[in-house]
């Protein structure tokens, strides 16, 4: 399919004229913009625009750090009019977490200024339909308890003419729910109701309104999900249950008597190790551990054995990106090639507390459910059950070891499709980092430990890894202990025997907190931690003292008890991921941003070569996203909404992709930012504008 056949946007040209920043010429030539004052990396930007508005002075320039090689012919100075400041990088981690210097952030307050009567709209509907009509015929409706008494509108002549808006004609006006499943729940709701419903002649003359079903789709779609939900969605939890948890009616043994334990044995332990008899440090090392295991206590019980994983340069990983990382976008990068992927990060008490919009997050599609696919390699871990593994892990964020036990005893429970739980330990913003919870916990390293030996502890076969950065501070990075620590257990778990903190992965961002996206992930240091994750995976039996060996259910799921390791940080193509495995040594490469602005970058590692996607190709990924948000929120008014909203964030990444056709230089960088570029059609200038407008356009 062509680029001229796309929704007529290529007969769409870029209008010189609409901007945000409008560039004025001096009486002697020069350009200047009429913005008062610029940021340092926009300003980066503009200047580039200047310096290289000649082609002629562009050829043979030596590539500059920090800006995009453009092709001199590929040069437009007047796209610059709508561009706007540097995209905010955190926005992949906690946009839809608010900041806990906000003091009242669901306070409201009294409008105030000239634009307090602006209208934004409303996601629903104008009439409201009553449910007993939604799904049913005219003339047959289920009835309704609450009779003339409703006030909900009970008419669907009257709902379709006057009460939502006019069908869509997006794709070529066929529900896409419909067209997938062979029937829509949102019925007379749906935004496409004219392509699954009809008039019929009736007995009695009158003319009825039914809704269409398909049997063929029905039976092709059934049986793919859980819960009532045939679109293949599983790890759908019931009402019954989120209201169980809501009333504290659901039960955690395990975790009640690991945490009954734990208070019974810290205090003791805590004295006799750290604050109690000096004299026990003149006598001998191996006598002053027996004195110490004598006081300890065995647990309650010991982990489940735990379902084989595997981390390998075959499976490059989707990395848990909060809000970016929703159902419709994991099923794109899956069909693009991603071999596993994980939830958005959930917090630990929503989740124990039923919290809905928590646990949605927990939904997957089948096609995450499917194991990893190793196309020409065979048995790549002994004893591996590849058929028994999924793609689709867990994510979650908790401050205390009750807390992130009860979540994950709930999780493994009540979702049955979860390769792994993975415990945030990187997330910077403000408001998980003040409660103790995401990289505060990189200063406070025994209770992390503590915390991932109980959700081990907890998850019954479900494998626990972790995710973290170097550290809080950039002169202080703390990472390497802590990889020691949790491959090895820390000096108490040592001392009394209890072996290594049972983590099967750790994946580490190769940034600090404080750094956050500032400079380029540091891959020298993610090599010196995978060097000692190898050290210790190589020669576990000559470090860990024979007198306090640990029983081998405390050991990670993996090859042998080995300890994966995963780097994150700035993989923007194949050469990067091939780069990382093979200089800094990991098993694996997790793609965080490299994948929102290309999802296609799992499609070039798995062949190992550039792909210069057309415009078309980039628009059919844009419509397969609406198609698949479509049938996670619903066609109705409130779903269209929901799916455009994710659709135009995930564009804010996307804009930022710069086709190869007009790079002078290869391997792009994913910290570069470009000067104003015009590319190789119209279609494919509207896809790299960064102002909003054009999104809306696309969309």
């Amino acid at each position: 399919m062509g680029d001229q056949n796309i929704a007529g946007l290529e007969q769409t040209p870029v209008n010189p004229l609409e901007s945000s920043m409008l560039l004025k010429r001096h009486h002697n030539g020069t350009l200047h913009s009429d913005v008062p004052k610029e940021s340092p990396a926009k300003k980066l930007k503009v200047d580039c625009e200047h310096e290289v508005a000649d082609p002629s002075t562009a050829k043979g320039q030596d590539r500059r750090k920090g800006v995009v090689p453009i092709k001199p012919e590929s040069i437009h100075l007047f796209n610059a009019q709508s561009r706007s400041e540097v995209a905010d990088d955190d926005a992949a981690e906690a946009s839809r977490h608010t900041d806990s210097r906000d003091k009242h952030p669901r306070k409201r307050t009294k409008q105030k200024g000239q634009n307090v009567g602006r209208d934004f709209g409303s996601s629903r509907d104008a009439l409201q339909l009553c449910s007993t009509r939604t799904t049913f015929p005219e003339f047959s409706p289920a009835e309704c308890q609450f009779g003339s008494g409703c006030i909900f509108k009970h008419d669907i002549r009257e709902y379709l003419n006057k009460g939502k808006r006019e069908d869509l004609d997006t794709f070529g006006g066929l529900c896409p729910v419909w067209d997938a499943r062979g029937l829509c729940s949102l019925g007379w709701k749906c935004r496409f109701a004219g392509s699954h419903s009809r008039e019929r002649d009736t007995e009695d003359g009158r003319r009825e309104l039914v809704l269409i079903e398909d049997e063929e789709r029905k039976a092709k779609a059934k049986g793919r999900g859980e819960g009532g939900e045939d679109g293949g969605v599983l790890n759908v939890i019931s009402t019954q249950q989120k209201s169980a948890l809501m009333r504290k009616k659901m039960e955690t043994p395990r975790t009640d008597k690991y945490i009954s334990w734990l208070d019974q044995n810290a205090a003791e332990l805590d004295k006799q190790l750290h604050g109690g008899n000096r004299q026990d440090k003149d006598l001998d090392g191996k006598e002053s551990r027996e004195d110490n295991r004598a006081l300890y206590s065995e647990p309650p019980f010991l982990p489940s054995e735990k379902r084989r994983v595997y981390f390998g340069p075959e499976t490059p990983v989707l990395a848990p990106l909060t809000t970016q990382g929703n159902l419709p976008f994991r099923r794109l990068c899956v069909s693009l090639g991603a071999q596993l992927t994980y939830s958005e990060m959930a917090m630990g008490m929503p989740l124990i507390q039923g919290n809905k919009s928590e646990w949605a997050l927990m939904k997957c599609h089948v096609s995450e459910t499917l194991p990893p696919s190793f196309k020409g390699a065979r048995n790549i871990v002994v004893d591996y059950g590849n058929a028994k593994d999924f793609k689709f892990g867990a994510q979650i964020s908790a401050n205390k070891p009750w807390l992130a036990m009860k979540a994950t005893e709930y999780l493994t429970n009540l979702c049955s499709h979860l390769r792994v739980i993975d415990l945030n330990c990187g997330c910077p913003i403000d408001m998980v980092y003040r409660t103790g919870a995401g990289s505060a916990l990189l200063e406070n390293q025994a209770k992390l430990e503590k915390i991932l030996r109980g959700m081990n502890a907890v998850s019954g076969e479900v494998p626990i890894t972790t995710k973290i950065r170097m550290g809080t501070k950039n002169d202080r990075p703390n990472a390497l202990k802590l990889v020691e620590r949790l491959a090895l257990g820390g000096h108490e778990a040592q001392e009394i025997g209890e072996g290594p903190s049972g983590v099967a992965a750790i994946t580490l961002h190769g940034r600090s907190r404080q750094q956050r996206y500032t400079k380029s992930a540091d891959w020298t240091y993610i090599a010196e931690c995978a060097a000692l994750i190898k050290r210790f995976n190589e020669s576990s039996d000559g470090i860990t003292d024979t007198a306090k060996e640990s029983d081998p259910r405390a050991k990670p799921a993996g090859n042998g008890g080995r300890v994966y390791f995963l780097g994150n940080g700035d993989c923007y193509s194949h050469i990067d991921y091939y780069e990382h495995l093979r200089d800094a040594k990991v098993d694996s490469v997790m793609l965080a941003r490299g994948a929102l602005v290309k999802p296609w970058i799992f499609e070039e590692i798995e062949k190992n070569q550039y792909l210069d996607k057309s415009a078309s190709e980039r628009l059919t990924y844009v419509e397969q996203f609406a198609r698949f948000g479509l049938e996670t929120w619903g066609s109705d008014e409130i779903g269209v909404g929901t799916t455009r909203k994710f659709l135009l964030e995930w564009m804010s990444f996307a804009h930022r992709y710069v086709p190869l056709g007009i790079l002078e230089h290869l391997p792009p960088s994913l910290q570069d930012r470009p000067p104003a570029w015009r590319g190789r059609n119209d279609l494919e200038t509207l896809l790299g504008s960064d102002n909003y407008k054009d999104w809306i356009k696309i969309r």
